[in-house]
């Protein structure tokens, strides 16, 4: 439990940016550091903690101290997440008030919006690696981002659209194995061809 709190106290007071911007760092901690997770298990997590509502960080430190330590493990590690940011915002409120025309503070936030910018980058990069497998990823991403920018469709639509296209395209990949098992395919081409669909090969 406490391991837990330290990880995500850490990650919430070290990390500039939040969001998005969190990823990559969670990445190497919960993947590469900790080993809690696979690569495959992570980018589910992405995409279960992005389809709800609220901020992703915290979405997912709720998500890894359930799995971790149930309940209470849920609590304490969205908290830790929370805390360092609830109290550096905090001071911040108090002191811009004097200090909103500093040109070094002014400054410091033009830095840190660089910095959130290229962490973004970053975990964009890092997530594309792991999730275009397949074209049916790639296809989805990009009409994704067509709908959303140019369409102007809204966000959690996109998100249910593409939810549900994805439950037919596992149904119908589904179905085609097993025609393809029936007309006497052998298991090995099955399994390769189960790989490839579902996002395994390298398509």
């Amino acid at each position: 439990m406490w391991e837990l709190v330290i990880v995500f106290l850490k990650l919430g007071l070290l990390t500039i940016g939040g969001g998005i911007a969190m990823i990559p760092i969670l990445q190497d901690v919960l993947i590469r550091d900790k080993k809690w997770y696979t690569e495959e298990e992570f980018v589910d997590m992405i995409a279960i903690c992005q389809s709800l509502p609220g901020v992703i960080a915290i979405n997912m430190a709720t998500y890894v101290g359930y799995k971790r330590k149930g309940l209470l493990g849920s609590m304490a590690a969205t908290l830790a997440i929370v805390l360092p940011s609830w109290t550096i915002i905090i001071l911040i409120c108090k002191g811009m008030a004097v200090l909103n025309d500093n040109p070094y503070l002014n400054g410091a936030l033009a830095g840190f919006r660089a910095a959130a910018v290229g962490l973004i980058i970053t975990a964009v990069i890092s997530l594309g690696k792991m999730i275009f497998r397949n074209t049916w990823s790639l296809v989805a991403a990009v009409s994704a981002f067509i709908m959303i920018v140019f369409l102007h469709v809204d966000t959690a639509l996109v998100i249910v659209i593409f939810m549900v296209l994805g439950v037919m395209s596992a149904a119908v990949n589904r179905k085609r194995i097993v025609r393809a098992g029936e007309e006497g395919t052998t298991d090995g081409e099955a399994a390769q061809t189960v790989a490839d669909e579902e996002g395994g090969g390298d398509k």
